[in-house]
């Protein structure tokens, strides 16, 4: 047998037996056989009892009992039945008036009472579908207004990143032109008025880089297009290279400049290098701009963790102008500066902290800071680590295994640039090396060249060309049995998130963007020609 139902129990439906009227004639006939037979026991003890009496009135008990069930059948069972028909069509969601019984007392006035209770019920019933429907309508209508809105945010973010990646190569194309001569022409004797008016002109440019390098960084973390590599490196070496980099500064301003690091980092941890670099060197740029004949501290300390890995914490403490108490909460906002006299004195345009704190927070860190207004400040930076085994490092510089330089005058390169400026700066940094260039405008031409010289030791690839661009130049050579072995390195303006896989992706070896500095294209170059030779 089957366990019984949990679930809400109907009500019993009364029986044959059960029901008022047949209760109410059972209880009538019973009264009138006792009347009949109290009389007939009496007739027995005054001896006058007859067998005709006796039938006479088991006949009228008959007659009266069959009456009255009759007589409650019809003006109490019928009604109350049609009664409970109705309330059961009720109870099956049929809202439909039952059928009264015009008997003018209460079971009439108790079945019209329940006839207005189902037309309000009805009338409330239609009033929900018509609003529900009126809701569904709504629903739909503002589902397909959030699509709508949904198609024009995801359309207006597709435009911004082709607006950003489309700028990123307007402007960084023609600034490789500018830094690549001043450090061509920086490189000659000049006049000491010369050599300062170039510098200041390299400089502004390098602040122009700078900013755009800040706008493209955020706009790429708010689109949570900016992920992190995970490689071996040094905290140590990264934190000698900033410092490096600002001492001119801190010397200018009579700042002195110094790094602290605790004698339990490790040698060597696994993150993103070029992301730590940058939080570490826009705290310590901040601190020496905005300290003038004082002190900058940069340490690195940490502490190993229960369940492995090492929680770095990065400190810079300053004597600068510290931060007034009321900005010290909106400090990491997007162009936000302690107040408006700081960029007119300092310049800047207040990215470099909201910078920060964002990838501070893709590393699962936290930064803060600590100021008090005239003693300076102190900005912390915690980023958990794991720890690396502490090898050899990897040949990230131009020397070979035995420690000598690859012979550039060995080697031929395949340079195809269809800007004709940034032709001539790297045909000016390569040959000052030694390197032999063949140049080529574009894609095709790149493949007629491979046609005709095709011994090339490096190809460095501009992607957006005419004609044939970088990337579809790059498959139809790696498709090629006899070029498959020559390293091509993408050398171009574009910079967003992904420009650098689908270079990749392409079959090429290596990344550079311009504008390129020529130590570090040199650098670069030199890399892959040891690689190839060794």
């Amino acid at each position: 047998m089957g366990e019984p139902s949990k679930g809400k129990r109907e009500p019993a439906r009364p029986g044959p037996l059960r029901s008022l009227a047949s209760k109410f004639s059972f209880f009538s006939a019973t009264l009138v056989f006792w009347v009949v037979a109290t009389m007939l026991a009496y007739d027995l003890r005054q001896d006058s009892f007859g067998g005709g009496k006796a039938f006479l009135m088991l006949a009228i008990v008959v007659l009266v009992s069959a009456a009255i069930s009759r007589f409650t059948t019809r003006l109490l069972g019928r009604p109350l039945a049609l009664l409970q028909q109705g309330l059961a069509a009720v109870e099956n969601g049929r809202l439909a008036p039952i059928e009264v019984s015009r008997t003018g007392d209460e079971i009439e006035y108790l079945g019209e009472s329940f006839n207005r209770m189902i037309q309000a019920m009805a009338a409330s019933q239609k009033q929900i579908s018509e609003h529900q429907e009126l809701l569904e309508k709504r629903i739909q209508e503002r589902t397909a207004e959030l699509e709508k809105v949904m198609r024009a945010a995801q359309e207006a973010n597709q435009a911004k990143s082709d607006f950003l990646a489309n700028i990123s190569h307007e402007l960084r194309t023609p600034m490789n032109g500018v830094i690549g001569m001043l450090d061509i022409v920086l490189g000659h004797k000049l006049a000491p008025e010369q050599m300062e008016q170039l510098q200041t002109a390299q400089s502004c440019a390098y602040s122009l880089l700078a900013l755009l390098n800040d706008i493209l960084d955020l706009s790429k973390i708010e689109a949570g297009k900016m992920s992190l590599e995970k490689i071996p490196f040094s905290a140590r070496l990264v934190l000698d290279d900033c410092i490096k980099a600002n001492l001119p500064k801190a010397a200018s301003n009579s700042v002195e400049l110094r790094s602290e690091v605790a004698p339990d980092v490790p040698k060597e941890i696994i993150g993103d290098p070029l992301r730590f670099r940058q939080i570490l060197s826009n705290l310590i740029n901040n601190a020496v701009k905005f300290t003038e004949h004082g002190t900058v501290v940069a340490r690195i300390g940490g502490t190993f963790q229960p369940q492995g890995g090492f929680m770095l914490e990065f400190s810079v403490h300053d004597t600068g102008s510290g931060i007034p108490a009321d900005k010290l909460l909106h400090i990491f906002d997007k162009f936000s500066q302690a107040d408006g006299s700081v960029s007119r004195k300092y310049g800047g345009t207040g990215l470099g902290l909201a910078i920060t704190k964002k990838l501070a927070a893709m590393h699962n860190g936290e930064i803060h800071v600590e100021s008090e207004l005239g003693q300076g400040s102190t900005f912390v930076v915690t980023l958990p680590f794991d720890v690396g085994d502490g090898g050899q490092p990897r040949v990230t510089d131009s020397l070979t295994a035995n420690g000598s330089k690859p012979a550039p005058g060995l080697a031929r390169i395949l340079v195809v640039e269809d800007n004709p400026v940034n032709q001539r700066v790297v045909t000016a940094v390569l040959t000052k090396r030694g390197y032999s260039l063949e140049l080529a405008g574009d894609g095709r031409e790149a493949l007629s060249k491979l046609e005709q010289h095709g011994d090339f030791d490096l190809v460095l690839m501009d992607v957006q060309m005419p004609a044939l661009d970088g990337l579809e130049a790059t498959r139809i050579i790696r498709k090629d049995a006899r070029w498959q072995a020559i390293p091509i390195l993408a050398m171009t303006a574009h910079a967003m998130t992904g420009d650098k896989e689908r270079c990749l992706e392409a079959g090429m070896n290596g990344y550079i963007s311009k504008p390129v500095q020529p130590e570090h294209l040199l650098n670069i170059v030199d890399e892959y020609l040891v690689q190839k030779t060794v």
